[in-house]
């Protein structure tokens, strides 16, 4: 997955802004609902955080405190460094996270966990759990247009189709995969759950 990524980078943020393929979509539900988990994530207490999968940047800059991004994309890096000036950034694995037990406050992550394998879930919670007290998961909510789990041929501007995984969640649904947690926010795009 890390070529799809790389390869991803120059436009994965056209699903953010609705631009090329996503311009057809509810422009106006989408907007409303980037915006309040905009405000969600800027609302978070500045602590030491952990973004694990940070991709471009998109919403790591809107992180506070002492954020540190980490993506497997060098590509994803250069474009979050543009992006999230503040923050510093770590090119990794989020699986193996290459810090130590208890390093951060908070582990965040947007739009990563929905793309896990079973076994990978199971081994990112517990490398959340190690070096942060609190993890916070932004995801995509459960669509009527989707499976809650299927697997999407996604084209690349270059041509190539790839099968990618994607998760859809309920609030409820996320919170019990993590071990329990909080909602801090449920639209018709987005979920985010707080687990402690």
């Amino acid at each position: 997955m890390k070529e799809y990524y790389d390869l991803r980078a120059p436009t994965y943020d056209d699903w953010y802004l609705g631009h090329g393929r996503y311009a057809e979509r509810d422009a106006a539900s989408w907007d409303r609902d980037l915006s309040g988990l905009i405000d969600v994530i800027a609302s978070l207490p500045a602590v030491r955080t952990l973004d694990v999968a940070c991709g471009t940047g998109f919403l790591t800059r809107h992180l506070r405190g002492d954020v540190i991004g980490l993506d497997q994309s060098a590509q994803m890096l250069e474009i979050a460094r543009e992006q999230a000036p503040a923050a510093r950034f770590v090119h990794g694995d989020g699986l193996e996270l290459p810090f130590a037990d208890g390093e951060f406050d908070r582990v965040f992550t947007g739009h990563f966990y929905g793309h896990l394998e079973p076994g990978e879930r199971t081994r990112f919670v517990a490398e959340a759990r190690r070096v942060a007290r609190e993890l916070v998961v932004v995801d995509a909510a459960v669509r009527p247009d989707h499976e809650p789990e299927e697997v999407q041929h996604r084209e690349l501007p270059d041509g190539t189709i790839w099968p990618v995984l994607k998760r859809f969640f309920t609030p409820d649904g996320l919170a019990a995969e993590l071990g329990g947690g909080e909602t801090l926010y449920a639209g018709p795009w987005f979920v985010v759950v707080r687990a402690a």
